[in-house]
């Protein structure tokens, strides 16, 4: 099966050897994203915020990939302060609330900017093979 990587267009990306996203065949696997946006955090101290642009980042990735947040089927949150899971839940429901796919929420230390509070990765399962849009 073909490989397909989708840049993540960070200075990261070369230095630590990653990519937004990659598909196989018909799974598609995104990288933790953050909100960030030209090198900028989005939503300084705002979970609800933040996770909603992640979320729109995720969405814009996989149609990118012939794909939508109807293939999702697996969501991972990380969090650097569990007691704002209301505000990532009530974003996450927004785009989730008919999919429902299987999901963790984790606190964690830290993240690599300290201004950020989510990162979320996702896993989508897609009809569309190898094509890309």
């Amino acid at each position: 099966m073909r490989r397909i990587n989708i840049p993540a267009g960070t200075i990261w990306e070369d230095v630590v050897g990653y990519s937004r996203a990659v598909k196989i065949g018909n799974v598609i696997e995104v990288s933790g994203t953050a909100a960030v946006n030209n090198g900028q955090v989005v939503g300084k101290g705002n979970a609800y915020e933040q996770t909603k642009f992640i979320l729109e980042k995720i969405k814009r990735t996989l149609e990118s990939l012939g794909s939508g947040m109807k293939d999702v089927i697996r969501t991972r949150i990380y969090v650097t302060d569990i007691s704002k899971w209301e505000e990532i839940g009530k974003a996450h429901g927004e785009f989730f609330k008919d999919i429902k796919p299987a999901t963790s929420m984790v606190e964690v230390k830290s993240l690599i900017d300290h201004e950020m509070i989510v990162e979320i990765e996702a896993t989508a399962l897609t009809d569309s093979g190898d094509e890309v849009n």
